[in-house]
């Protein structure tokens, strides 16, 4: 079954993969760049990898040096998740997600938050504005 939601364009490009779900707000330094693998202690997806994952997450957290810093760790190494699905954006992930090319949403339905799980397979495209769940 494929779901499409609405969303808005924050950062531009195309990117489809695993969905993986922080309640818990982000901070991209906590994460491992040789695996992607967050370690951040007491973190809900704390010995999870979000290599190649299109990561939803509510906020980010840490200093802007920090959260630029890691991200660009990740996308040296290849760990970088392909999408950022976020709730409250704010301006140093702004910066980070176009500047290191990743797509970036924000605003998006309401349903998708209960329609997608872990695993499902979802597709950004900033571009148009959409994101398409097929469940596994």
């Amino acid at each position: 079954m494929e779901q499409v939601f609405s969303c808005h364009k924050i950062s531009e490009g195309k990117a489809s993969g695993e969905v993986l779900f922080s309640s818990d707000d982000f901070c991209f330094y906590l994460v491992d760049p040789q695996t992607g693998i967050v370690i951040e202690k007491n973190h809900c997806l704390e010995g999870q990898s979000i290599a190649g994952k299109v990561l939803v997450f509510p906020n980010g957290k840490g200093s802007s040096v920090v959260q630029a810093d890691g991200l660009y760790q990740l996308k040296m190494k290849g760990t970088e998740p392909k999408a950022l699905i976020i709730r409250n954006p704010d301006t140093t992930l702004v910066a980070s997600a176009i500047i290191m090319e990743t797509p970036m949403v924000d605003c998006v339905e309401t349903a998708f938050y209960t329609a997608a799980q872990n695993g499902d397979w979802v597709e950004v495209d900033a571009d148009k504005g959409t994101i398409t769940v097929r469940q596994k």
